[in-house]
């Protein structure tokens, strides 16, 4: 009775669209409407075939067939009236009609060449925050339907994909792109997005009545985790914050993010590069302050300490939302020819006099049949040496992270005493949408998570590891 009503809550809650994601909180019933959902389905639609998926089988296995609500426990009567059958070495359960669940696994990207003949009537992928935009749209390609008659009240509902996902992860970037920042509502999408009717539903620990009512005390154990931001992702699912990041405790958007200004003539300017064709590539242009003053937008006039660095324009190598961690596929030579026209607008619009060569990724300068592609950078360029190799010697990953939290932090202070780090507000596309947001490898918390979209951080790091520069302050009425 109770899961007949569960699955009438199911299909009225996903009634309008295709390609919908729920998520947001911890404990918000994400996985549990899946299985009320699949099993519902299935039970209405003779033939349907259902794949749910994890990242690995034993999260999969623990996540749907363990516990008091996993697919055993809610198919008990179903099994025991011979209308279901649970396949346990397989992960398949049948049903009477001829419908199957199928429970599936993709560890790797290369997994997902193990569905290419599937005919997937309906996606689910649970946390979807824990999979790459790629994997995503390979399985989302496989979803197609022939040769079912749909009852009346589902037609145009079918095929479909349902996901669920916390905020966090190494696909945090593309799901908040994808679903939470289109906003409320079904959005149609165009072809090159799949077509389909996408709709994000905020997944709150209200909506799990059974939890709050069998363990009273998990909100205050969300409350409690002690960081404010694990607690807004997890508790509140907050999706502009990643719970458990690289920065999440050190970066303060109100207080890094800064309005533009004219550079002094006597800091230092330079670029960063990290390469990318497949993937996206980022340019990253700094400002290092000498100690002399700014006059900022407002017309008020400040300094901050030798050696603070400010990102004052950027070029992220992105087709744009809806794209997240795909590169443009630009070739080296249009990659330099493109730096040269922006640098023109930067040193007009920001009163820079020289922009100077600053770090890029050391893999550019490999060469391959006599030529490299710092080299075919440089000939875009229209001039030799448009950057110099990066500090890339063993145990940098993790130093490169320790120094931009460590410079983050010190911009925190009222009274700044080291050198700080700071963003122009322009620069939204890399580093005010990616860096913050940045996971850290479970394997390895000191670092980054490189599954992550992490190309603007990267040239970041490549920055701040770079030798440290004098620049001289220019002393007024001097010669």
């Amino acid at each position: 009775m109770r899961l007949a009503l569960q699955a009438k809550q199911a299909r009225a809650y996903l009634a309008r669209s295709t390609e919908t994601l729920y998520g947001g909180a911890a404990g918000g019933g994400k996985s549990h409407l899946m299985r009320v959902a699949a099993i519902a389905w299935c039970l209405d639609i003779p033939g349907l075939q259902v794949y749910i998926f994890r990242r690995t089988h034993p999260d999969l296995w623990k996540n749907h067939m363990e516990g008091p609500s996993g697919f055993p426990a809610l198919l008990a009567e179903f099994v025991k009236s011979c209308d279901a059958k649970i396949n346990y070495s397989d992960g398949k359960i049948t049903f009477s009609n001829g419908s199957t669940i199928l429970l599936c696994h993709c560890q790797y990207e290369k997994d997902v060449y193990n569905y290419q003949g599937a005919e997937i009537h309906v996606l689910m992928i649970d946390e979807l925050t824990q999979w790459p935009a790629s994997m995503y749209k390979y399985l989302r390609g496989r979803v197609r339907m022939v040769g079912i008659n749909l009852p009346e009240k589902y037609t145009g509902r079918f095929p479909r994909t349902l996901c669920g996902a916390n905020p966090g992860g190494i696909g945090h970037n593309w799901v908040k792109g994808a679903w939470v920042d289109l906003g409320p509502g079904v959005h149609e999408m165009p072809k090159a997005e799949g077509g389909m009717r996408r709709e994000y539903i905020p997944a709150r620990l209200e909506d799990n009545p059974k939890l709050v009512e069998a363990d009273p005390t998990y909100e205050d154990r969300l409350t409690g985790l002690g960081n404010a931001a694990l607690v807004r992702a997890m508790r509140m699912g907050d999706w502009d914050i990643v719970a458990g990041g690289a920065i999440d405790d050190v970066w303060d958007r109100e207080r890094h993010v800064v309005k533009s200004f004219r550079i002094p003539s006597s800091w230092r300017v330079d670029r960063s590069f990290d390469w990318g064709s497949a993937k996206p590539f980022s340019v990253g242009w700094w400002a290092e302050s000498d100690g002399t003053e700014a006059v900022l937008s407002d017309g008020s006039r400040k300094s901050w300490p030798r050696g603070t660095l400010f990102r004052i324009h950027e070029w992220y190598g992105w087709p744009g939302p809806g794209h997240e961690n795909e590169g443009l596929r630009m070739t080296s030579e249009e990659i330099g020819r493109g730096i040269k026209e922006r640098e023109a607008e930067i040193r007009e619009r920001l009163g820079i006099a020289r922009i100077q060569a600053g770090p890029a990724d050391a893999s550019i300068y490999d060469e391959e049949d006599g030529d490299s592609i710092a080299a075919k950078i440089d000939r875009g360029f229209g001039q030799r040496g448009a950057f110099v190799p990066a500090n890339k010697a063993s145990g940098t990953r993790k130093q490169g992270l320790e120094l931009l939290r460590s410079r983050l932090k010190a911009s925190l202070a009222e009274r700044m005493e080291e050198p700080g780090l700071f963003v122009f507000d322009a620069c939204t596309a890399g580093f005010i949408r990616t860096v913050p947001v940045l996971p850290r490898d479970e394997r390895n918390p000191d670092d980054v998570d490189s599954a992550a979209e992490d190309h603007a951080y990267d040239e970041t790091r490549y920055r701040l590891l770079a030798l440290k520069h004098t620049a001289k302050a220019i002393k007024l009425g001097a010669a």
